[in-house]
């Protein structure tokens, strides 16, 4: 893996934790300079920046909040300021919200509309500006777009399935630049908010065929493999790393 994108530049948004900071030193481990977004977390995004030097690379932490579009358009600037160039997004920052229907309410809508939907939009079209041909946009889904196994799914798996309607068309839009847009649908996952060894986990691992939550790392794996030279030919799809939970 290493090398495969060496001084290419890359933004992760939510990068300071779970998936995202684990893309966010793979692809440093890849070869990329990394700039990545945070909300409010300043410790760990400072773990997350040594982790990406340590690589040997250059790092980048913007504080921003997701929900708001023209902030999300701001890091994406800033990213490509700094840097000289962008390559590589990475949309990962997500609100993720579970509740029978008659429990959400328009906050929740907006919040998980703002963060899901809006934000992966307007900075891949802040990101298209930016990049040179062969750029890479990947978003990260959930395997609930397109299998929900449980009640209380609605909000969330609507959200993550826009995105998959979103790569299809922005393949469209961006293909003839060499520009490709995917998705990756990670399944149960082993992070702070979802821990392996959380209430509900062992019920969630015996839903996978490999019965086990799967490591960051291996989600991210998938992620620096679209964005490097494997890629090249792989656009406006979804790639589902979910251990054979929708087998």
């Amino acid at each position: 893996m290493n090398n495969e994108i060496e001084n290419k530049v890359a933004l992760v948004t939510g990068g300071s934790r779970g998936i995202g900071a684990a893309v966010a030193v793979g692809l440093a481990k890849a070869g990329a300079d990394v700039a990545f977004t945070y909300r409010s977390n300043a410790e760990a995004a400072e773990r997350v920046v040594a982790q990406i030097k340590e690589a040997g690379r250059r790092a980048l932490a913007i504080q921003a909040d997701g929900a708001d579009a023209t902030a999300v358009v701001a890091a994406v600037d800033e990213a490509a300021a700094t840097f000289g160039r962008l390559d590589i997004l990475v949309n990962n920052a997500a609100a993720f919200i579970v509740a029978p229907i008659d429990q959400i309410g328009p906050d929740e809508l907006e919040q998980t509309i703002a963060l899901n939907v809006r934000a992966p939009f307007v900075a891949a079209q802040a990101a298209a500006r930016h990049m040179a041909d062969g750029g890479r946009i990947v978003s990260i889904g959930s395997n609930v777009a397109e299998h929900a196994p449980f009640p209380g799914f609605s909000l969330y798996s609507m959200s993550k399935t826009a995105l998959i309607g979103m790569a299809k068309g922005l393949a469209r839009d961006l293909g003839p630049r060499g520009i490709t847009v995917n998705v990756v649908h990670p399944g149960p996952t082993d992070t702070e908010l979802n821990p392996a060894d959380g209430p509900n986990a062992a019920t969630f691992a015996g839903f996978t065929a490999l019965d086990r939550y799967a490591k960051p790392d291996e989600v991210a794996a998938m992620v620096v493999h679209l964005a490097g030279p494997g890629g090249a030919y792989v656009t406006g799809t979804t790639i589902t790393v979910d251990g054979g939970f929708a087998a």
